[in-house]
């Protein structure tokens, strides 16, 4: 059985993840540092890890399979999970590919850099409805995707 893993400490697209597993049948593990409110659906497995940076990634890192899917803004755990793999998408339905990653962790490392030194104050983006549609139509492509059930 294919599945779905969220990172959802912050996630901003929980309810998106959640309507599209019930539309094809899929579990979706949310995996998060504190309790959260979620629908109660045989579906949906609710994990509270430990407190800790990575905790959750770990669960989810060590889980995840080929060809499941992972919802994460975190480009290291994406990594892991494509070394698996398993798809990655951002909220903003940015898809994490193997020729896209180590782009990305470069890009995330340099932008540290520039925070820590003080050239950059800001943070990304605010969340915009048109990234809730991106991500939508990303999650429907990964799932189509999805090799058929063994």
């Amino acid at each position: 059985m294919r599945e779905i893993f969220v990172d959802a400490d912050a996630c901003p697209v929980k309810d998106e993840v959640l309507r599209v597993a019930a539309r094809h049948g899929l579990t979706v593990h949310v995996v998060s540092n504190s309790w959260m409110r979620l629908p109660e659906t045989p579906l949906i497995r609710r994990v509270v890890v430990a407190a800790g940076p990575d905790a959750a990634d770990d669960w989810i890192a060590e889980r995840i399979g080929a060809g499941d899917i992972a919802i994460t803004a975190d480009i290291p755990l994406a990594s892991r999970c494509l070394k698996k793999g398993a798809q990655a998408i951002g909220p903003t339905g940015k898809p994490f590919t193997d020729d896209s990653i180590g782009t990305a962790l470069a890009m995330r490392d340099l932008m540290a850099h520039l925070r820590d030194t003080g050239e950059i104050t800001g943070g990304p983006s605010a969340f915009a409805k048109a990234d809730r549609s991106r991500f939508l139509s990303a999650l429907e492509d990964a799932v189509r995707r999805l090799p058929p059930h063994s």
